[in-house]
């Protein structure tokens, strides 16, 4: 088993991470810690650093590395998890963690104080599903810019995850659970075990685990098993923010509906009921309670927490050739296997067969005689007209796809990496290392639920034959095996039919890393405080990243989003030198004082070259008290995806269109721009003001893809820290207590202006420049009125700039209490300022206190061991926020005199939430017996509904920030040997 020794009592007790500091010390050694590269006796670090360990990991019980470090507070919401990726295109059930909410890619994921190969395409974020917990010694997090000692992308901060080393035995760990629900199951299974060499020269480690993680259905919890949306999104008003419309059912149902002229010229639709009649069309019902309701409940189908599947192997082994000289290694294989499950495709002719609002021909002239579809109901068919003058009758319809398929993304992952090299000492007060890397993840991904929007075409254009059957009209069509397809109700369609619009999806994906580096590091000379730690290297690598669709989802010709591929590659190549200053050592209220200087310069094949520098100060003014600074330069160049990222369409939610309810003799800037759009104008003429459908509102659609002109942006980071161990005071002598201020901003940060941000600045500020990403459609569109919002693009840009400022505290205390051990650690998160500037000239757009960004959040660890016996708790504090200050802006108060009144941020406020999860365990002989429950008071999410930004889709909360699950079970045996 790994030993404690001086490394790990400095990290533990003077970096403030552990709860039980380390009682006792053997010979000291020269280590590494992170943020630095100088090996030294001496482990405390100028930059604030917290620290995870493996007694963390199995008190918490999780299977996914991610689920323990999203309750440090120091992390904001991951781009990719379990419950927020059901709807990702790829990546679904990734898992990737984000400092400070400063973005994926500013949180460098180390393993070994090596980079480690990503597992998002166009992206430099790590996939925590392929590290296996159980292989980990400890997870060191440091806060602040390190791309002078790690390179460019550590611009928020560093996650260092420290594998078990010399390690001898056998340790196997099993698992089983499940949710109060019955779902969210899980088991795990995993085996670590090592051994050293006859001759005590090696060791060498090998773990094998596998984990099935079960999925949670939207239907299966009472807050999401219905459609449902923000009254507000209906009415405008501030008010009715967290009035819930349910249901708000899907207008695209599976019996179809039915869009004609009627012979006196009134607009209108029919759809049919369960026995085949002729009815109207009531999404919701006529009273709106979905009593005859002929809409869908999409959210029958969709998921909260995807089910996925892991195998992972890891090995890790090192062999002294001499006593100066080492070769070491280490390997990673994982596979993960994902499975997405959302509603069948819901279909719009206009949009998706005859894009532009073409009508489907309802009769065919065969040797110049009318002849109708024979599969059209004749009461349906006697009402419809001809609406584009070439005298035959024609409709268009929408109609969810259920007798297709349900849309489903089956994804099978592999990653794997290895890397090796030798270090070793080149004289008594100087080392080296040199490694050499290699690592790549495959994704390949298979859909179901599309549509071949050109032989659904050909089998909607049907006449009879001789004997009266229905026929594709295309006589090629019905070479390449066309099917008449009958739309007409629900579960109409053939099973050839079905077959023959079935448009199967795939994706295939490819990341691959190569590096190499080598270092040195010693004591170049001696000062009057002592010797002058140095080190310096070089280091190269290598990212190529493709992602390649299907030819009908790249062509949009599935009736999905047109998706383009993509493929990029870059290299850099780096030189680094660091050095640390023993200044002042013995004096009185200075018992040493060390400072830090780093730098680095990059040279990359796309932006050119980069510069980084880091400098600290450690202040030791007593064994009792520290303080720490640090101020450092960070770059972060663009990854592929910002580079060189296909346009791609998606179908974003939580939009506001701020022309909704506008009266034609509205003024002011909103008013003006608004009536810019002739379709605007066209739709109020009709309706006396702007209205929008409900199809409107779930309609909007956008593309969004890469900047080959970005350029690296630059990070810049101050920590200033205060360190208490008063270790002279019997009582508190393991107590430690640290506070330490942060303050982070980017300039030219890469980032995407956002949707909603460019609404405002188009409507509410008259910014013409924005109005550019935004199409309105001209005309009526088959369930979409005139007007409508239909596309807002957003690409990434070198913005403003972006900031996060706030402070840390962390306390830990360990004392024996009764017959057993207490332990205690408190961390906490104030988030003084945090905000972005979409462009230089733009207002800052805040996110402090907003959803997801909390201005206070805290982790609590509580246990208590005696004998065989152990008890740990933990409580995450989320604090309470308020809904994105853009989105309140285009919300009103309406006051007695029909007047906008702005809305007031209270009225958007979300609720503090807490979570107390409970482990206990036995030791049996070599056995360890434990349980455990998650959310133990099973706390509820709060209601971030349909049509509020920062809502999870078919999660009905920001299930990323929150727990949609609700309280979960586990038990399990750990065996040691």
């Amino acid at each position: 088993m790994f030993k404690r020794n001086a490394m790990s009592a400095a990290v533990l007790a003077c970096l403030t991470a552990a709860a039980v500091p380390a009682l006792a010390q053997q010979q000291l050694e020269r280590v590494e810690v992170t943020g630095s590269r100088i090996l030294s006796v001496n482990a405390e670090s100028a930059a604030p650093i917290q620290v995870m360990t493996a007694a963390d990991i199995k008190a918490s019980g999780v299977t996914n590395l991610q689920d323990l470090l999203l309750k440090n507070p120091t992390f904001g919401t991951p781009s990719i998890s379990r419950t927020n990726s059901n709807f990702s295109t790829s990546s679904a059930g990734v898992s990737t963690v984000d400092l400070r909410n400063l973005g994926v890619d500013r949180t460098l994921v180390l393993v070994n104080g090596r980079r480690y190969v990503s597992g998002v395409p166009g992206s430099m974020a790590v996939d925590l599903n392929t590290i296996p917990t159980d292989f980990i010694e400890r997870v060191e997090v440091m806060t602040g810019g390190a791309s002078s000692t790690y390179g460019s992308d550590a611009v928020a901060g560093v996650v260092n995850i420290i594998l078990k080393r010399n390690f001898e035995g056998v340790n196997m760990d099993a698992s089983v659970g499940q949710s109060q629900k019955n779902d969210d199951t899980l088991k795990k299974f995993g085996i670590t075990f090592g051994t050293n060499a006859a001759d005590g020269k090696g060791n060498i480690m090998a773990h094998f685990a596998v984990s099935k993680q079960g999925a949670v259905y939207s239907r299966d919890r009472e807050a999401s098993a219905v459609d449902q949306i923000s009254t507000s999104a209906l009415t405008g008003e501030a008010s009715d923010i967290f009035k819930v419309k349910r249901p708000f059912y899907s207008s695209f149902a599976p019996q179809g509906r039915f869009f004609y002229t009627s012979p006196t010229g009134a607009k209108t639709s029919r759809t049919f009921d369960a026995n085949g009649n002729l009815i109207p069309f009531s999404s919701n019902g006529p009273a709106g309670d979905g009593v005859g309701a002929t809409g869908f409940n999409r959210s029958a189908f969709r998921t909260i927490a995807i089910p996925t599947d892991r195998v992972l192997m890891a090995t890790k082994g090192d062999y002294a050739l001499n006593e100066s000289h080492t070769l070491f290694f280490e390997g990673t294989y994982a596979n993960t296997k994902t499975f997405t499950h959302l509603e069948p495709f819901p279909l719009d002719s206009s949009v998706n067969v005859t894009p532009g609002g073409g009508n489907i021909p309802a009769e065919t002239l065969v040797n110049g005689v009318k002849v109708a579809n024979p599969l059209i109901p004749p009461a349906l068919l006697a009402l419809m007209t001809d609406r584009n003058g070439d005298g035959l009758k024609d409709y268009n319809f929408t109609r969810r796809m259920s007798d297709v398929a349900d849309r489903t993304q089956s994804a099978n992952r592999d990653t794997f990496r290895v890397v090796g090299g030798a270090k070793g000492d080149l004289t008594k007060s100087w080392s080296y290392e040199t490694y050499v890397g290699y690592g790549f993840t495959r994704e390949g991904q298979v859909g179901t639920g599309q549509i071949n929007v050109m032989n659904l075409y050909n089998a909607l254009n049907v006449i009879p034959d001789a004997f009266g059957n229905p026929i594709c009209v295309s006589a090629d069509a019905r070479k390449q095996g066309c099917v008449p397809a009958n739309i007409f109700g629900a579960n109409t369609l053939s099973a050839a039919a079905a077959k023959y619009i079935n448009a199967p999806s795939s994706l295939n994906t490819s990341v691959s890393q190569k590096m190499a580096g080598a270092s040195v590091t010693g004591d170049a000379f001696d000062l009057p405080a002592g010797p002058v730690g140095v080190a310096a290297g070089f280091e190269w690598r290598k990212e190529a990243s493709a992602t390649n669709f299907d030819a009908l989802t790249q062509s949009g010709l599935n009736g999905g989003n047109a998706l383009a591929n993509t493929a990029g590659q870059y290299s850099v190549r780096e030189l680094f030198v660091e050095a640390k200053l023993p200044l002042l050592k013995n004096l009185p209220a200075v018992k040493n004082l060390d400072g830090l200087l780093s730098y680095r310069h990059g040279d990359y094949s796309t932006v050119g070259g980069t510069n980084s520098w880091n400098s600290g100060l450690d202040w030791a003014v007593n064994s009792t008290v520290r303080v720490r600074a640090t101020r450092a330069v960070s770059t972060r160049a663009p990854n592929i995806g910002d580079l060189y990222q296909g346009a791609s369409q998606t179908f974003p939610t939580g939009l506001k269109d701020p022309c909704s309810g506008l009266l034609p003799t509205d003024t002011g800037v909103k008013a003006d721009t608004c009536k810019s759009y002739p379709g605007v104008v066209a739709n109020m003429a009709a309706n006396g003001k702007f209205l929008l459908s409900q199809a409107d509102l779930q309609g909007i659609s956008g593309f969004g893809g890469g900047n080959p002109k970005l350029k690296s942006e630059q990070g810049k980071s101050t920590t200033v820290g205060l360190v208490l161990t008063p270790k002279s005071v019997d009582l508190l002598k393991n107590f430690t207590f640290t506070a330490d201020y942060y303050d982070i901003s980017i300039d030219r940060a890469i980032n995407s202006p956002g949707r909603a941000y460019s609404l405002d600045q188009c409507f509410n500020k008259g910014n013409q420049a924005y109005c550019g990403f935004i199409t309105r459609r001209t005309a009526v569109q088959g369930a979409y009125s005139v007007g409508s919002l239909e596309f807002i693009s957003d690409n990434p840009v070198n913005s403003g700039g972006q900031k996060a400022r706030g402070i840390d505290f962390t306390s830990s205390y360990a004392e024996r209490v009764g017959p057993g051990m207490l332990t205690a650690r408190l961390t906490w998160t104030h988030l003084l300022d945090a905000w972005n500037k979409p462009t230089d000239d733009a207002d800052k757009d805040t996110s402090l206190g907003e959803v997801g960004n909390s201005r206070n959040r805290w982790m609590l660890n509580l246990g208590y061991a005696s004998g065989p016996w152990a008890v740990n708790t933990t409580t995450t504090y989320i604090g309470k926020a308020y809904l994105d200050d853009q989105f309140m802006n285009g919300l009103c108060n309406t006051d007695a005199n029909n007047v906008c009144q702005p809305a007031l941020k209270e009225q958007g406020k979300v609720a503090a939430k807490a979570y107390f999860d409970l482990q206990g365990s036995y030791k049996l002989g070599k056995a360890q017996l434990y349980a455990g429950v998650n959310n133990l008071f099973n706390t509820k999410a709060p209601p971030i509904i349909s049509g509020l930004p920062g809502n999870t889709t078919g999660a009905e909360t920001d299930a990323g920030t929150y727990d949609a699950i609700g309280r979960r079970y586990y038990v399990g045996v750990r065996m040691s040997y």
